[in-house]
């Protein structure tokens, strides 16, 4: 008679992380034949992915994503588009971004601004990023000026002054 395994309140809790490993262990298993088969080269693009934290100056925490999570087509003639790691300062009256784009000429940078929003694009033969911000505030877009050095950019923009409100007034 084959023995039977007992369960308790630790298997119950912890039973599912079990059929998790195991498929994980599968998608590795595949992942691997696909290399050794050729399939799968060293020419392959990183996988990136990440968090970054900061605290606002209203105290409150900002969690940002950032890399190319999903895995690009290997077929694909085309580098995947990546979402650079960035960082937004906030002064009294300044906003200034700081991104990461490693590896990528300064000519191939693309940076437009608008009033709360900033949008940065690199389309090289070899790279691509793009990110799509929405600033903390209002800022004078004519203002801006733009940085590459040593694969980080840094966008410098002057806030915009408080928008006056239109308030009706009653004629007597």
């Amino acid at each position: 008679m084959p023995k039977r395994k007992r369960m308790d309140g630790w298997d119950g809790a912890f039973g599912p992380f079990d059929d998790e490993f195991a498929e994980l262990r599968e998608r590795m298993d595949r992942i691997l034949e696909r290399m050794l088969s050729g399939e799968l080269t060293e020419a392959t693009d990183p996988l990136t992915y990440g968090f970054s934290m900061r605290v606002g100056p209203d105290g409150a925490p900002t969690i940002q994503q950032f890399g190319n999570a999903v895995p690009p087509q290997l077929a694909e003639p085309e580098p995947p588009t990546r979402e650079p790691l960035t960082d937004i300062r906030e002064d009294k009256d300044k906003v200034t971004v700081i991104m990461e784009l490693p590896g990528v000429d300064k000519e191939d940078i693309k940076v437009m601004a608008e009033d709360r929003d900033l949008d940065v694009e690199v389309d090289s033969p070899d790279k691509r990023f793009s990110k799509h911000l929405d600033l903390p505030c209002g800022v004078l877009p004519d203002s801006a000026k733009a940085n590459y050095k040593n694969g980080v950019l840094e966008v410098v923009m002057r806030r915009a002054g408080p928008k006056r409100k239109r308030k009706a007034v009653k004629v007597e």
